[in-house]
């Protein structure tokens, strides 16, 4: 299959899971765009494991998450282990209970999730152009110009716009000659994945094992009995090409402390691992994303999950440009916002995996003697264990210093920038219950009132949204009640007061105001976000 188009709104490079979220996006948002990627098709392997919270949130919003519960496996237990005996254990069974309908971490493989977005472009009727390279991109302040390579074929074409999804050696970036700054990390790795039949093991647990051997943390995966393997490797990076699971299982049992009883060997690999971020997340017409922008250590599986949500923010902001909905000011937006987070995460993780693997006598003493004790406390507290699943299912991630976020309000808890919270809401008319999230679930802003209008006040509401606003804003009205009081509490409205909420379309709130005013609303949507008016 060949690329029949001389000219496209969207070219996006990569259909690994960011490249294929940002194509599913923009599908959803009424743009079509072309995908290519270099591989013969799609992969059976899998680089990352665990999909987080909110990664699951933007498939329900999708309408595909029931899918990917039904072949996913979530995890209920972690354990931390030092020369084979247990030192601390953490429970995780719904650990986000309240903060999300996804209140645990899912193993959900890579690949599933690459066909689970695929299975979506197909019902759009957009196809993945397999087999086809960058070779080349200049780009001027008009579109930019590619060449390619399908098959055997040569392409030359513009586009108005560019995503680089094609991974830490993306061509995107190297074309526009984008450093890559950071690291490799000395320490090389195994990734095995396998079918055990061990008793030690647990379907539903994840077990980290640490001694003077090394390291290796098994993690349980969907399929009955199959587990993922990850360790380092003994000797110096180079001297491991040619080695094989029965190679490592000794190295292996050593550092468990019991007898690895492999039934099948599905995948096994060795790797190294890098920390490095692009110096610029956007250049003229071409944006990164995914670990075309940013790679870390695994720690945590945030890798995959982040680049899901790079593809989730730009998105929206580029549809909108596109459709001639907002105005090109937006899309600074998407760097602005997402490189901090990287930026934040490749220093946690770095922190994080330099504590495991460091060979200094000091830190290996606080790893045997120090560390499970201080996590056997903290996990006994509350506000900790919520932190920890903010944190890890990315939940937690605020906007709150973005220029599109606009606080006007006394309100401490909940602020412009934030995610809009998971909150159940009962509907009085239909007498059935709902939740926030699924309020935003229609492509385009959200405006939510939550207190008590008088009928003349909705009617005014309802004429400025079809007048100025028709095909880019949602309206819901939550008038007081004590089925809602939730609501009313996390918002911390008071009696007699309404509040009004503009919730973006990647459910963060934009724009809170401690009570009903257009004219605001209209300066925020008109000359914040740049909506063009109807």
């Amino acid at each position: 299959m060949t690329i029949s188009e001389k000219h496209i709104n969207v070219l996006i490079v990569g259909a690994g899971p960011s490249g294929l979220m940002m194509a599913a996006q923009l599908l959803r948002n009424g743009v079509q765009p072309v995908i290519i990627d270099d591989k013969q098709g799609p992969t059976t392997h899998s680089n990352a494991l665990a999909v987080q919270a909110r990664s699951l949130e933007i498939y329900r919003q999708m309408g595909i998450v029931d899918g990917v519960l039904t072949n996913g496996n979530p995890v209920k237990g972690a354990s931390f282990y030092i020369d084979g005996k247990e030192k601390a254990a953490f429970d995780l069974t719904g650990i986000g209970q309240g903060q999300t309908p996804y209140p645990y971490v899912l193993m959900y493989q890579q690949y599933k999730n690459e066909r689970t977005l695929l299975d979506y472009l197909t019902l759009n009727c957009c196809p993945v152009y397999w087999n086809t390279s960058l070779l080349d991109i200049k780009q001027n302040e008009q579109n930019a110009a590619v060449q390619l390579k399908n098959y055997e074929q040569f392409l030359s074409l513009t586009c108005d716009w560019v995503v680089g999804a094609d991974g830490a050696h993306s061509s995107v970036r190297k074309g526009l000659q984008i450093s890559f700054k950071g690291d490799t990390y000395q320490h090389e790795f195994y990734l095995a994945d396998v079918e055990l039949d061990d008793a030690e093991l647990s379907p539903d647990q994840l077990k980290l094992f640490m001694g003077k051997h090394g390291v290796a943390g098994f993690f349980p995966m969907p399929e009955e009995k199959n587990y993922r393997i990850v360790g380092n490797l003994p000797g110096e990076p180079g001297q491991n090409a040619d080695l094989t699971i029965a190679d490592v299982l000794p190295y292996l049992n050593r550092i468990t402390g019991f007898l690895i009883d492999v039934a099948r060997n599905d995948w096994f690999t060795i790797y190294r691992l890098h920390h490095r971020m692009a110096e610029r997340f956007r250049e003229q017409r071409c944006f990164l994303i995914g670990d075309a922008a940013h790679i870390h250590s695994p720690v945590g599986g945030q890798g995959m999950n982040t680049g899901l949500q790079d593809a989730y923010n730009l998105a929206w902001k580029l549809a909108g440009v596109i459709n001639k909905q907002l105005k090109p000011a937006i899309l600074d937006s998407y760097a602005e916002e997402r490189m901090p987070v990287a930026k934040t995460l490749l220093n946690t993780t770095d922190r994080i995996f330099s504590l495991v693997m460091s060979r200094n006598w000091f830190t290996g003493l606080f790893r045997k003697w120090i560390l499970p004790r201080v996590l056997n406390f903290v996990w006994t507290k509350e506000n900790t264990r919520g932190t920890f699943f903010k944190t890890i299912s990315q939940t937690g991630i605020t906007y709150r210093e973005s220029k599109i976020s606009l606080h006007i309000s006394n309100a401490v808890k909940v602020k412009a920038g934030d995610r809009l919270p998971y909150l159940k809401v009962f509907d009085e008319k239909k007498q059935q219950q709902t939740d926030l999230h699924e309020w935003c679930s229609k492509p385009g802003f959200t405006l939510i009132i939550l207190g008590k209008l008088t009928e003349a006040d909705l009617f005014s509401l309802a004429r400025w949204i079809t007048q100025n606003y028709p095909a880019v804003l949602n309206f819901f009205y939550l008038p007081p009640s004590a089925k809602n009081q939730e609501v009313f509490d996390t918002f911390e409205i008071k009696e007699n007061q309404a509040k009004s909420l503009i919730v973006r379309p990647d459910m963060y709130i934009g724009f809170i105001n401690d009570k009903v005013d257009m004219v605001l609303m209209d300066n925020y949507l008109m000359n914040l976000i740049g909506i063009i008016a109807s």
